[in-house]
């Protein structure tokens, strides 16, 4: 088969088109055979040399993909060849096969085709179990999204308001903010322009946000801890903006604030297969039904996958980049 190599860290020129050895389900695992991926900032670490995938995993880029079972390995249950599937991966998903743990396949939503199935996994793993397994967002509290343009965003955005939650989100651009509030978002602010925490009271009435996902990390620690409500939990779930800060326990303590970090990739099987069974309990009806849709960017060939980290790391898209076999 063919998967995307890394030929050194480094930019997206780095990335080839390889021959490379087929993969063989092992115990409880199914081999799937791939339609499509999609590019997540793991990758583009992982490219530059930044993020090795866990012990054990494939070494090939790619934490989700789409496609259809090829191969039941030994004690697999309930899932038949040729199934149209989606999986969340700990790697391996830029390539034409991939062997997958049961416990991180997804039947493809109704109402989805096969190839928009791609988009679905990490986002809505990761979405779920940081905002509501982690955070525990309730319906009338306020969440504040930041990137909310982002695949990651998009997601977040109609999960919360399928809760009942008001949602305030950040964005570079007037144009991907008004994109945001097609899809629900309650409070827009333009992070170039304007400070989310004065935003953000200003739109509470000076509660601030119940429930905070960031996806930047150190540079927006101390103002997001400015920005939490009394009883406020801050989820931080990604370092752009760097992995050290200085945190004022002081004003956390009177806001009997929570700091949580977490990743998915890293997670130990069952905890992965725990946080998927329940993103199909509760999410896929969503889907099913209309009321959470799959916001993709743009598709690009998988044997062009640089062309999707460029696209990534340039900043302007709105929802997914898909690569496609």
């Amino acid at each position: 088969m063919r998967a995307i190599t890394i030929a050194e860290a480094g930019g997206p020129e780095v990335l080839n088109w390889d021959e490379v050895p087929d993969p063989v389900p092992g115990e409880g695992e199914v081999l799937v055979e791939v339609v499509a991926s999609a590019v997540n900032r793991a990758d583009l670490l992982q490219r530059q040399g930044r993020y090795d995938p866990p012990p054990g995993a494939s070494p090939y880029p790619g934490l989700e993909c789409s496609g259809r079972i090829a191969a039941l390995g030994p004690g697999v249950v309930g899932w038949s060849v040729g199934d149209e599937v989606c999986a969340l991966l700990s790697g391996g998903g830029y390539a034409e096969q991939v062997a997958v743990p049961v416990g991180q396949l997804l039947p493809r939503p109704e109402g989805v085709s096969l190839v928009e199935a791609a988009a679905l996994p990490e986002v809505a793993c990761t979405v779920w179990s940081n905002l509501f397994m982690c955070a525990g967002l309730r319906p009338a509290e306020t969440v504040l999204i930041h990137g909310g343009a982002s695949g990651i965003g998009t997601m977040a955005i109609q999960l919360a308001k399928a809760v009942g939650a008001t949602v305030a989100v950040t964005a570079g651009s007037r144009e991907r903010l008004e994109r945001c509030a097609e899809l629900g978002a309650d409070i827009l602010v333009d992070h170039r322009e304007q400070d989310f925490v004065e935003e953000v009271r200003r739109a509470t009435g000076g509660a601030g946000a119940d429930v905070i996902l960031d996806i930047i990390g150190a540079s927006y620690l101390d103002r997001n801890v400015r920005a939490l409500a009394m009883n406020g939990r801050l989820v931080v779930i990604g370092l752009q903006g760097g992995a050290k800060a200085e945190l004022n326990i002081g004003a956390l303590l009177v806001k009997r604030g929570t700091v949580s970090a977490t990743s998915l990739r890293g997670r130990p099987a069952d905890e992965k297969a725990a946080i998927v069974a329940a993103v199909r309990e509760h999410v896929w009806p969503l889907v099913a039904a209309g009321r959470v849709r799959v916001v993709v960017d743009r598709a690009v060939p998988m044997w062009d996958a640089g062309v999707g980290h460029s696209v990534l790391e340039e900043g302007g898209h709105v929802g997914k980049v898909l690569l496609t076999v």
